[in-house]
C-alpha cells in the first residue's frame, strides 16, 4: 500500500509527483529545492538555499510522521561542487549520527535555477 504525505510548510509540487510516499515501512521524500513555501520563490545565496532545502524536507518528513533523524539515504544535487564544503558544514544541523548514507552529484541545472536539491529515504524506528 502506498500513502502520500503532504505539507503546506513545504513548496507545493511543481509537477506530477507527491511530496512523499509512505510504503513498506519507509518514507520516500521527493527532491526539495530551496523555494520558500509561502512565496514559491527561490531564496538567495547558497547557504540560505541549503538551509531552506533541509527545512522543506523536514516539513514533509513531519507531515509523514517522521523526522530527518530517520533518514537512511540522502541524495544531494549541486550545480557547483565548490559548495560541497558548505553543504557538509550545514548538514549536521539537520541530521544526527549515525548520519545517513549519501551521494552528492554535480548537475548542470536544477528547477527554477536552484543551486541545490535534496531527496531522502526515511525509515522511522518502530
Amino acid at each position: 500500500m502506498r500513502e502520500p504525505a503532504h505539507s503546506k510548510d513545504a513548496p507545493a509540487a511543481i509537477g506530477t509527483y507527491s511530496q512523499a510516499i509512505k510504503a513498506g515501512g519507509a518514507i520516500y521524500l521527493s527532491g526539495q529545492t530551496p523555494l520558500d513555501p509561502a512565496t514559491m520563490q527561490l531564496v538567495e545565496g547558497i547557504e540560505n538555499q541549503i538551509h531552506r532545502v533541509f527545512r522543506n524536507l523536514q516539513a514533509v518528513a513531519t507531515a509523514a510522521g517522521a523526522s530527518l533523524h530517520d533518514a537512511v539515504r540522502v541524495t544531494v544535487y549541486l550545480t557547483d561542487l565548490a559548495n560541497f564544503a558548505k553543504l557538509n558544514e550545514i548538514m549536521p544541523q539537520y541530521f544526527r549520527e549515525p548520519f545517513p548514507s549519501r551521494t552528492t552529484v554535480q548537475v548542470s541545472a536544477l528547477p527554477k535555477g536552484a543551486a541545490v536539491e535534496v531527496d531522502a529515504i526515511l525509515v522511522p524506528a518502530r
